[in-house]
């Protein structure tokens, strides 16, 4: 009795089926890391209230939370990185994640603060952490009345507000600001030749 020989299967037919089989494996790895990774958690520093730009950080300011932040880890400020000496580079809201983005040494300052009385009130919505626009009206020569306002510096934040009261008050009010070490001259300049200073919160000054 005659047979037919058995069919023999393609070498190609089998490349295909490892390299289908190396695919699923590749795969299953890829999420088994991905979900692992998910789960792995590290210490980072989380401000417990809003630092403005110029401050020195101490450990006061933070607590240690661990959180999962996979690859963006390495971005944000561990325990055993807040040394002394470092500042803020711009302003850290309460309960921000601290980015090393928002720390430089201490040494790379470029601001300070100042007091200012501003004549007109601040709105309740100026708290710290607002930038605000510093303006001012310097007074009239020989009258009581005041020249037409104008900007000041551009760009301030507010250190604290050392008086305010109301949705607007009617009377002045103090505060600190953090201004560019650039700007402290003409700053001083209008406080001492008596002109009217006011803030107005950055985007609505007309």
């Amino acid at each position: 009795m005659n047979t037919s020989p058995r069919p023999v299967r393609a070498f190609w037919s089998d490349v295909r089926f490892l390299i289908g089989v190396g695919l699923v494996i590749a795969s299953v790895a890829a999420v088994w890391l991905i979900v692992t990774g998910a789960r792995e958690t590290a210490p980072v520093l989380q401000s417990t209230r809003t630092i403005v730009v110029g401050e020195v950080l101490t450990s006061a300011d933070f607590r240690a939370v661990d959180v999962g932040l996979g690859a963006l880890g390495d971005d944000y400020l561990t325990p055993g990185e807040l040394g002394p000496g470092l500042i803020a580079t711009r302003t850290i809201t309460a309960g921000e994640l601290v980015p090393h983005s928002a720390t430089a040494p201490a040494d790379s300052a470029r601001t300070t603060t100042v007091v200012i009385d501003s004549a007109a009130g601040v709105s309740e919505t100026i708290t710290v952490g607002t930038v605000v626009e510093l303006w001012f009206a310097p007074p009239r020569d020989g009258t009581r009345g005041f020249e037409d306002p104008r900007i000041l510096v551009p760009d301030v934040t507010v250190a604290a507000v050392i008086e305010a009261g109301g949705m607007v008050s009617q009377g002045g009010t103090t505060l600190e600001v953090v201004i560019d070490r650039s700007d402290v001259a003409d700053v001083l300049a209008a406080i001492t030749d008596g002109s009217a200073l006011s803030v107005v919160p950055v985007g609505t000054g007309s």
